[in-house]
């Protein structure tokens, strides 16, 4: 049995190592098409290529929010480890990435609305995400964090989910200074924006996996280094009771 959970660790290992040089290949070959094989847009000029990065991030945001609202449901409903390390893994790096999109939105409002921060609908329903789950995040960091914290931080997550589509449909359904940058029809980009921008979505998306894989694995030996010791801290309890 251990050789077979040893064998399994180490193709993990193996295919966690492939995914993350793949990845980083990937977003080199992203920044190559960026800054080498893309126009510079005529209106905005060189700020324009921010878009490059701050749509696959908010992608990749939806995607690590979305991971940890399932993993939460699921841990809520078997009290699965696993599913628990999940929902630990998506709040963080859906988190990373929505202070990427914090990050990047301003540089690009400044150029395109002449601020740097407008209370629009979808920057702040964005916002309201990224609080949720600072708040879930917050809570799974307490040193002592327990069964009533981790249900707590799992139904905040839960509840944070709730206002992606807000955050997607705030465009359409409210009056706003951001634009709708992708439509049906491609958003009117040029060809080479296009596939571009189709490039470093498929980077964000191995970078993203990549990352809620390594955030996981992390937290789930770090889950059962805690139950080891405190195994062994209740044996030593009852050899020093005997």
């Amino acid at each position: 049995m251990a050789t077979t959970e040893a064998t399994a660790a180490s193709r993990g290992s193996r295919a966690l190592v492939a995914l993350g040089l793949l990845a980083i290949a990937a977003l080199l070959g992203c920044l190559w098409r960026i800054f080498a094989a893309t126009p510079i847009e005529a209106t905005m000029g060189i700020v324009q290529k921010i878009f490059y990065f701050h749509v696959p991030a908010a992608y990749a945001m939806y995607v690590g929010f979305v991971t940890s609202a399932v993993a939460s449901a699921i841990y809520l409903w078997r009290r699965s480890p696993k599913a628990d390390a999940w929902a630990v893994a998506g709040a963080e790096v859906g988190l990373l990435f929505c202070a990427i999109v914090l990050t990047t939105g301003p540089l690009w409002a400044r150029k395109a609305w002449g601020v740097w921060w407008s209370w629009d609908p979808r920057l702040t329903t964005t916002l309201l995400a990224g609080l949720i789950f600072v708040a879930v995040v917050a809570l799974r960091s307490m040193g002592s964090a327990g069964e009533a914290e981790r249900r707590f931080a799992a139904a905040l997550a839960l509840l944070g989910v709730l206002d992606l589509p807000l955050i997607h449909w705030s465009v359409q359904k409210w009056r706003g200074l951001h634009p709708t940058v992708i439509t049906g029809a491609g958003g009117g980009l040029d060809p080479a924006m296009r596939t571009t921008l189709l490039a470093c979505f498929a980077a964000f998306s191995l970078l993203v996996a990549w990352l809620l894989w390594v955030r996981a694995r992390a937290e789930l030996l770090r889950a059962r280094a805690d139950a080891l010791e405190a195994e062994a801290a209740r044996r030593g309890v009852l050899e020093e009771a005997a």
